[in-house]
């Protein structure tokens, strides 16, 4: 994850756990990504064992993102009353609210079949661009021995380019990669890869990573 000086992430863990069976339920979610239009969404099923840095590497891929930055989920406590953030901790966590380790926190720490119907959460990525996803927890499915998961049910909207300045830069994005006559149309396209289809999704095309091999190319050394 180049660019939020991962040099800085404190602590590094030493392993993750074992490989887990094939699950017997699902976790469905919903990710919104805010302030884009055409609007950006997917819809996505996770294992229910998973942990908050498996859920976050399943969003990357299905959303499209390149895992380039830092990351937070932030949920309410519903005990404690207040905000948890969940992530990579840094040196700069706020003495206040310090960030928690995603690969420690399993999901059903906060949504399981007795509260399914939790509060929607957010998933910030790119604190520079800061990317805010609605994460709302859609409940659980009976897993299917034939499918492999986590998959991508749904969704539309193609991912806006990484580091193309959050919600407002990628509205300006979009507008002058769709006016020929402006002075950057050119530049911008040959940026952005020479096309770029808005509205150009495939839930079909989704792959997703092994979060346990994203996880020692980030903190291994």
């Amino acid at each position: 994850m180049p660019g939020d000086r991962v040099a800085s992430v404190v602590p590094i863990p030493k392993k993750q756990a074992k490989r887990t069976p094939r699950p017997k339920l699902v976790h469905q979610f919903l990710v919104v990504l805010s302030g884009t239009d055409p609007l950006v969404w997917r819809r996505i099923q996770v294992p229910e064992k998973y942990s908050f840095w498996d859920l976050h590497v399943a969003i990357q891929d299905a959303m499209g993102w390149l895992d380039y930055h830092l990351h937070e989920f932030r949920l309410l406590d519903a005990k404690e009353q207040a905000v948890v953030s969940i992530g990579i901790p840094t040196d700069d966590d706020p003495e206040d609210r310090p960030v928690v380790p995603g690969w420690q926190v399993p999901l059903a720490k906060f949504f399981d079949q007795r509260n399914w119907h939790a509060p929607p959460a957010m998933y910030a990525y790119d604190f520079g661009d800061d990317w805010q996803h609605v994460l709302v927890h859609e409940g659980f499915e009976s897993a299917d021995d034939d499918r492999k998961y986590p998959r991508c049910v749904a969704g539309e909207g193609r991912c806006p380019p990484e580091d193309c300045g959050g919600a407002h830069g990628y509205a300006e994005f979009l507008q002058v990669i769709a006016d020929p006559d402006h002075e950057e149309h050119e530049s911008t396209l040959r940026w952005a890869g020479g096309h770029f289809d808005p509205e150009a999704f495939d839930p079909a095309a989704v792959t997703f990573d092994d979060p346990k091999k994203r996880w020692k190319k980030a903190f291994e050394r």
